[in-house]
């Protein structure tokens, strides 16, 4: 969520089925053009043709970025995810555009924040505040920030849904999926139906806030007795469908951590790293959004607030398991049981295994180097990264290689991967040999739940 609000950035969401379909129409265009003015240059110059070419022009992408902002929900919610799942794949200027998705997105006038606001909480909803702040302290995807004082001098924030964005999910994710078609994100030879039904599924669960209320209140249970960690109140009886009452918790950017001495920021990550492997190994929960946004940090004490939990999900069983056997293999550097493994939990064909045993063995050889190495891993040092790529694209050309992990996979291994990102960022350095060893110990296996 951004933190500046600014007269530029107060638009309003358009809420009807019709209003959006319209704007995306109006996307569609502007990309179109661009796409035949870039056609035309590239003639000029004897350039290639290609369509993700022709469709990722840095102005085709402000196009885009502009566009979801102003949708908002699920449209620009995707948008985000695509800028941190395929960061190290898109050109930095394009990367850098589709970025702002994250850092900020527009709000809605009074007015219509008035009118969400009387249809939650009754005409006068006023009489239950000192002071309620119009002007949001943050604005995301799905909905946005206010701070308030209550009667009883409560402070609290108050997140307050677009309107329009819940019943807009399914269309918004196939129209969204469109555009990714025709940019090459999206592959046809893969079968996505049930990535994009998952998605849809994830979505509106984010939308329910009542829901994610319950959620908050579950991980501030679960942390109840581990220092470091807050985890906002919640206030049951200003929460609603579409809005979410909370203890208001300052912090500033997780991100400011990287101006912190080097074991500040080495301890706050080994933290959340550890936070990662309790989740998956230990609560039978996660919150599988890796925005950075969702963290505030706290310079005096040190403590990290959590927020947003919109997209925590139960985490399978069978999933935990298969990453519980995955990186016992790799610890003990069994190279076979690594692959079997790997195969095992859907990460990779066993055709791969079958045609290309030399490069994956190398591939897997890299990986369980770095983990099993008893000493800080450095983040920001990413030269294994360009050489696990170089082994595995020759593998990532052929056709009968590509299939998707299972779904519920995919939500934690994004965890997983945000979570090393936002280590990259700061260029933390943490001995994940030790947390993941630690967590395993003190874990058992995950038991199916009960029908």
């Amino acid at each position: 969520m951004a933190d500046k609000s600014d007269r530029s950035r107060e638009r309003s969401v358009p809420s009807g089925r019709i209003s959006r379909f319209a704007s995306f129409g109006r996307l569609a265009s502007g990309v179109a053009g661009g796409m035949m003015a870039e056609g035309a240059r590239r003639l000029r110059t004897g350039d290639s043709l290609s369509a993700r070419d022709l469709i990722l022009t840095p102005g085709n992408v402000q196009r885009m970025a502009d566009r979801l902002s102003h949708l908002r929900g699920a449209a620009m919610k995707m948008g985000q995810m695509i800028s941190m799942d395929s960061g190290d794949f898109l050109p930095k200027e394009l990367a850098d555009i589709l970025a702002t998705l994250r850092d900020q997105a527009n709000f809605m006038p009074a007015r219509q924040l008035d009118k969400v606001l009387k249809e939650e909480w009754g005409n006068d909803w006023r009489k239950q505040f000192r002071w309620f702040n119009p002007r949001p302290i943050a604005a995301a995807s799905i909905g946005q920030v206010h701070k308030a004082l209550t009667r009883d001098g409560q402070e609290l924030a108050i997140k307050v849904q677009y309107p329009g964005v819940a019943q807009s999910i399914d269309s918004d994710v196939d129209n969204v999926m469109t555009l990714l078609r025709v940019a090459g994100f999206a592959p046809p030879e893969l079968e996505i139906d049930k990535l994009l039904a998952a998605a849809k599924q994830q979505l509106h669960e984010e939308a329910d806030y009542e829901r994610e209320g319950a959620q908050m209140a579950l991980y501030r249970e679960k942390l109840a007795d581990t220092p470091g960690f807050v985890v906002p109140t919640l206030h049951e009886g200003l929460t609603r469908e579409r809005i979410l009452a909370m203890s208001f918790e300052e912090g500033v950017s997780i991100e400011a951590l990287a101006q912190e001495t080097d074991e500040r920021r080495d301890e706050v990550m080994s933290r959340l790293m550890k936070l990662v492997a309790r989740e998956l190994f230990e609560f039978g929960v996660m919150q599988t959004d890796p925005n950075f946004a969702n963290y505030l940090f706290r310079p005096k004490s040190g403590d990290i607030v959590v927020l947003d939990f919109g997209a925590c999900r139960d985490v399978d069983p069978d999933v935990s398991n298969a990453y519980r056997r995955l990186l016992e293999a790799g610890l003990a550097g069994d190279r076979d049981k690594v692959r079997e493994e790997t195969i095992a939990a859907g990460f990779m064909l066993p055709v791969v295994a079958e045609k290309y045993r030399e490069r994956v063995d190398r591939m897997i050889d890299i990986v369980v180097g770095e983990m099993r190495e008893d000493k800080p891993f450095d983040f920001g040092d990413r030269a294994f990264v360009p050489l696990l790529r170089e082994e595995g694209w020759e593998i990532a050309q052929d056709k009968e290689t590509w299939a998707f992990p299972p779904v519920e996979t995919l939500f934690v291994q994004r965890k997983v991967s945000g979570t090393a990102l936002l280590g990259a960022r700061l260029k933390a350095q943490v001995n994940v040999r030790r947390i993941t060893e630690e967590v395993l110990a003190s874990t058992e296996p995950m038991q199916a739940k009960a029908a």
